[in-house]
């Protein structure tokens, strides 16, 4: 729903929150950085945050990746945690570290 461009313009994000808004959606997939404005725009959705990288992963691709930590702390209720996990030597033992980062 939302864009993973970081050069878009401002106005995109609020106006696709109010969008998601109007048209009865659940929930947003939304980036980090955008948290603020789903709170504020669009308080009764779901938010669910891609890009999540533990502090010390390479973004890879994502232009606008966050730590799990940053998001939770922004108010995002749903986290998308993937190839820090899958492309980890050994993936149950991220996954372990990961899940202990947040208790």
């Amino acid at each position: 729903m939302l864009t993973s461009d970081a050069g878009a313009p401002s106005h995109i994000v609020p106006r696709r929150l109010r969008m998601a808004m109007e048209s009865g959606c659940g929930g947003i997939v939304c980036a980090a950085e955008d948290l603020s404005d789903a709170r504020t725009i669009a308080p009764r959705l779901v938010r669910v945050v891609p890009g999540i990288r533990p502090e010390g992963v390479a973004a890879d691709d994502q232009a606008r990746a966050a730590t799990p930590q940053q998001a939770l702390d922004g108010g995002a209720d749903l986290l998308v945690i993937g190839r820090a996990v899958t492309n980890a030597d050994d993936p149950e033992e991220a996954a372990a570290k990961l899940a202990l980062s947040l208790l």
